[in-house]
Parts: C-alpha cells; sequence; structure tokens
C-alpha cells in the first residue's frame, strides 16, 4: 500500500499518517518499559538502575541507526513525491549497504568496549557486573534495530505507517509475554529481560523486511537500469550521516547526562530510569508527529508545492502546542501514581525524586514539540545541518548546565532538571529566527542531484 501526501485536507492527512507512527513507537517503548516493569517489581532497585542506565546507552545506539534510516527516508519521499521510481530504487540499494556497514561496525565496536562503556557511564561498583550481563545480551539486538529502520522508513516514506504499527505491535506483545517468562518465571535476572528484547527485535526487523520483499518486489529487485551509483551514495550520505549526527548527538548529550546522575547514587538513578520512561511516553507523540510532519513537507517539497508546505507548517504548530500543553497537565496532576507504575510505594525516596523530575521537565512539553518540527522541517528542506546545529544548542546547553548547576550544594541535583526546558527553549528560539530569515520570501522545489 503506497499513499501520497500531496493531495487532500492537509491536517487529515497529516494526523491520519501520523497516528500509525505514534501508536508504532508507544509500542516500541514497551520493549524498554516492559524491562522496566518487571525489573523493578521483581528484581528490585538494584536492576531497575542498571537497566535504566543501559536504557540510555541503547536509545544513543540505536540513534545512529535511527538517524541513518530518517535520513535515507527523506530522499525517499522526495523521489517518491517526484515520481522518480528508478532514482527512488537506487537510493534504496545506496541506503541499505550504507546502513548494513554501519550496523556491523556498530555491533563489533560495542562488544569490543563494553568495559570501557561501563567505566564512561560511572556505574557504581555494585551495578557493575549487573550491567554487564544485561548489555552483553542486549548489543545483539542491534542488527534487528537495523533492519526494522530501515524498512520502517523505506515503508514510510511511500506513506504507508500503518504496516510498521503491526509488526511493532506483535513484537511488543511477545516482549512483555518473554519478559515475564524470563524474569519472573525462568529467574533468568536481567539478562532475562534483555533476552526477551532481543528475540522481539528480530521479529519486527525479519518479518517487516520480508513484507517489503514480497509487497513491493519491484524496489528491491534489481534489474539492469538499477545500480550502486557514487551519486546515489553521496546524496544519501549527505542527507543521512548529518541526521545521523543530530539524532547521535542528542542522545550522546542524554548519555552524558546519564553519567552525572549515575554519581547521585542508587536512589536518583532508579528515579531517572523511571521518570525518564514516563518522559519518552509523554513527549514521544510529538517527536513522531514531527517526523511524520517531516515526510509530508519532503513529498510535497518534492512535488513543488510550497504553499502545501506553509498550511502544514501552521497546522503542525497548532497541533503540536496543544497537545504538549495538555499532556504537560495531565503527568503534573499524576506524577505521584505514574511512578508507583514502576516503584515499589516503600521506596519513597525513589518516588519523591521522580516526581520533581517530572513536574519541572514536563511542564514544558509544548517546547520539545516545536523542536522536534523545527527539526523535521529543516531535515525535509533539505537543510538537515540546520537541524544539528538546533541539537547542538539544546543540548550542549543542557549538559553544561546540567553539571554547572548541580554543582552548587544549594540547588544540586534539580539543578539537572532544570536545565533540559532551557535548552528546549533557546533552541526553539534559534530554530524560529533562522526560519524567519532563511524562508521569508518563500520556499524553492527541490533540485535533484545528476545521476552518475
Amino acid at each position: 500500500m503506497e499513499s501520497e501526501l500531496t493531495h487532500g485536507p492537509v491536517m487529515k492527512t497529516m494526523i491520519r499518517f501520523a497516528v500509525p507512527m505514534i501508536l508504532g513507537d508507544l509500542l516500541q517503548q514497551c520493549y524498554n518499559i516492559a524491562d522496566t516493569l518487571i525489573v523493578g517489581r521483581f528484581l528490585g532497585a538494584n536492576a531497575l538502575a542498571a537497566v535504566g542506565s543501559a536504557f540510555s546507552l541503547m536509545t544513543f545506539l540505536t540513534s545512529i541507526l535511527l538517524g541513518l534510516a530518517m535520513g535515507s527516508g527523506t530522499v525517499f519521499s522526495i523521489r517518491y513525491g517526484q515520481k522518480d521510481r528508478c532514482g527512488l530504487k537506487e537510493g534504496i540499494l545506496a541506503s541499505f549497504c550504507l546502513l548494513g556497514i554501519v550496523a556491523i561496525v556498530l555491533n563489533i565496536l560495542v562488544f569490543l568496549g563494553i568495559d570501557w562503556i561501563i567505566r564512561f557511564l560511572r556505574t557504581p561498583a555494585e551495578l557493575t557486573d549487573m550491567m554487564k550481563d544485561y548489555l552483553m545480551v542486549i548489543f545483539a539486538g542491534l542488527i534487528g534495530i537495523f533492519f526494522y529502520n530501515f524498512f520502517a522508513s523505506l515503508l514510510r516514506s511511500l506513506g504507508n505507517s500503518v504496516v510498521p504499527l503491526v509488526f511493532l505491535a506483535v513484537s511488543a506483545g511477545m516482549n512483555i509475554v518473554l519478559d515475564i517468562w524470563f524474569v519472573a518465571g525462568l529467574n533468568r535476572g536481567v539478562a532475562g529481560a534483555a533476552e526477551a528484547t532481543v528475540i522481539s527485535q528480530y521479529v519486527s526487523g525479519i518479518g517487516i523486511a520480508v513484507y517489503t520483499w514480497i509487497k513491493f518486489p519491484d524496489l528491491l529487485r534489481r534489474d539492469k537500469s538499477v545500480r550502486l551509483r557514487l551519486s546515489r551514495v553521496r546524496e544519501i550520505t549527505s542527507f543521512s550521516a548529518l541526521t545521523c549526527m543530530q539524532q547521535s548527538i542528542m542522545n550522546l548529550g542524554i548519555l552524558t547526562v546519564q553519567g552525572l546522575v549515575n554519581s547521585f547514587g542508587t536512589t536518583v538513578m532508579a528515579a531517572f530510569a523511571a521518570a525518564v520512561k514516563i518522559d519518552a511516553f509523554a513527549y514521544l507523540p510529538v517527536q513522531d508527529f514531527g517526523n511524520a510532519f517531516s515526510i509530508f513537507v519532503a513529498q510535497n517539497y518534492g512535488a513543488g508545492k510550497t504553499e502545501r508546505i506553509r498550511k502544514g507548517i501552521r497546522t503542525a504548530v497548532l497541533t503540536s502546542v496543544s497537545f504538549g500543553l495538555l499532556i504537560s497537565l495531565l503527568v503534573f496532576i499524576f506524577a505521584k501514581q505514574l511512578m508507583g507504575m514502576f516503584i515499589d510505594s516503600r521506596e519513597a525516596g525513589v518516588i519523591a525524586e521522580g516526581i520533581r523530575y517530572l513536574r519541572i521537565e514536563g511542564a514544558f512539553y509544548f517546547m520539545i514539540g516545536l523542536l522536534f518540527l523545527f527539526y523535521g522541517l529543516y531535515r525535509a528542506l533539505g537543510r538537515p545541518g540546520m537541524s544539528v546545529v538546533l541539537t547542538i544548542v539544546s543540548l550542549g546547553i543542557r549538559v553544561v548546565l546540567a553539571y554547572a548547576l548541580s554543582a552548587v550544594p544549594a540547588v544540586g541535583v534539580v539543578g539537572i532538571w532544570w536545565s533540559v526546558p532551557i535548552g528546549w527553549f533557546l533552541a526553539d528560539t534559534l530554530g524560529l529566527i533562522y526560519y524567519l530569515i532563511t524562508y521569508r520570501k518563500g520556499l524553492t522545489a527541490y533540485q535533484p542531484s545528476e545521476t552518475k
């Protein structure tokens, strides 16, 4: 199934396309949410702290593959909007080769450097063995993550956001069942939680690859007119490398903050591990809406429909801000109940710190919603470098402020929490100024690179 986003009512088209993406990524979060819930309930606060710290690392590693896939998806969407079938097929070939090589190299490096990684995260001595057990298993899922993200990006670039949701729904359900079985039933500890996640990742990755091959053989099958061209590799690399850099910087900043959080001890680590899962669920819809908005803009950019893009921008801003404000209100009111889902009520200190985190950062979800729109817009308009700049501003300020403020005795760990919305605000301001200066006079249609 293919669907063009260049026709029909703007809001209805964007929402209809975005909803399956949002639901799909909510299900993907269930991989780690299931680990956190089950590990926290059955294995205790130390195991929760170890798995939570590993989650930040895996988010960083996944962001590399996700960024490459998102950048490739932008090129696919533009070619699809231009109705350039040959260019689309050659882009798919170039992207698959690029992402496949990166996934293999990345997998080798993380296994070789696992001890250094644990030291970099400033993991407390009592958690080192537990965290290593978890990471040794979870790293094996990187190839499955590559398969899923590549083929999901391809299908979404064609306007199909439903099939990726279906495969995630199946694998997320499997992950929860296997988590309970391996951890509570077989007593396999944190390694069991990782095994459940990896198995589920391969189910979704291989499943969506087989589906795409059967459904779109004309796009994946090589013929005489399609070959691996240097110009296609350069185009894919120019979009993917910067998008990958943006995603990696974003999550590297979070990983750096994770190391700072770890230095405050197990209570703060456990609170952060639980709260960050709630955080991810809360603003994930606006993140995915930003990605859907990017594909909408890219297709219309390729088709030269600049007025439709401007209408889409207005609609997207209104939708994202409204949703962000609503979620902020709900998180503020139900912060205690949300923390109680992950932590036993007897862990009063952990719950209290988690509530404080959620009520500071959670009040400003509308700002990160706008930031995701800026990311998606500049990526779709062929300016992924600006998305990188905004990410550096947002995360750079967050890291600097987190270390500076937390070092003040009167502020402490609260400084880490306040550094986040300050970074969002300054990045949003820069993104708006750049848009007003660069695009005030209007947009111009995308000019494809020459084939060589």
